[in-house]
């Protein structure tokens, strides 16, 4: 008997955000709290002279551009789901668990692990552009917000276990 394919966990999130649309009242502004903590609390480790017009200028660049990385990090991992469909029976459901489980298969982290760095990589790559004619701060004080922005705000959720 051919096992059952299941789709529930990449359908998940656009069915909840049809059902629920008021979770997008907590997912949108929470993403924005997390970003601009995350560049204040840089720009204060850095003891930047000029932090709220920095944040003033870059909080919704780096908000909007944070979402089309997480995007791109969906993106790669549907991509190892829809990979890991037509070999379900020769891998013997191993890459499946990249959906839905990362830790249950080290095939399954690794491939998740490349979407949250891929993401990670993308954030840093939209930020430096963001910031490329910001002349409040330096080279080196833009390389290190871009790089606190990708290691804090990849999609570390990529991880949690999703159960049925």
């Amino acid at each position: 008997m051919k096992k059952q394919t299941r789709i529930y966990n990449v359908l998940f999130p656009i069915w909840l955000i049809w059902l629920f649309p008021q979770v997008l009242i907590l997912v949108l502004p929470g993403n924005l709290a997390i970003d601009c903590a995350v560049l204040f609390l840089t720009l204060l480790a850095l003891k930047h002279a000029q932090k709220g017009a920095v944040v003033k200028k870059l909080w919704w660049k780096f908000w909007l551009l944070g979402f089309a990385a997480d995007l791109m990090g969906t993106a790669w991992m549907f991509l190892g789901w829809l990979l890991a469909i037509p070999f379900e029976d020769f891998w013997d459901d191993t890459l499946v668990y990249i959906m839905h489980d990362p830790f249950g298969h080290p095939l399954a982290f690794l491939w998740t692990l490349a979407g949250v760095a891929a993401a990670g990589a993308c954030i840093y790559c939209f930020d430096r552009r963001a910031m490329r004619e910001l002349e409040l701060l330096s080279h080196r004080e833009k390389h290190i917000v871009a790089l606190a922005m990708a290691i804090a705000t990849a999609p570390w959720l990529f991880f949690l276990p999703m159960y049925p």
